[in-house]
């Protein structure tokens, strides 16, 4: 049975989305990749934006897309460098 994902892997997921497609996507197709329900989907938005991660950013039609911040840059950056040293130390 596969191990679920932790609370900041999850985190790291929703933001890794956000960066992989230039930095700027839809609710909808963020929620499709992340693999969360839609409840869980909602919390952990809610979450990243209320904690600057994340902002809302309405094209020029009033749709919303969300980018990442400064923050949420950085947060990918030291998740990869802690992954990294954990696995260099086979943990």
């Amino acid at each position: 049975m596969a191990k679920k994902r932790d609370r900041l892997k999850v985190i790291y997921d929703i933001l890794s989305v956000v960066r992989e497609h230039n930095n700027s996507i839809k609710p909808t197709p963020l929620l499709r990749y992340s693999n969360l329900s839609t409840q869980g989907f909602q919390e952990y938005v809610a979450e990243l934006l209320d904690k600057g991660f994340l902002k809302e950013m309405p094209d020029k039609k009033g749709r919303k897309f969300f980018t990442l911040t400064d923050k949420g840059f950085k947060y990918l950056e030291k998740y990869s460098t802690i992954t990294g040293f954990i696995e260099d130390f086979g943990l």
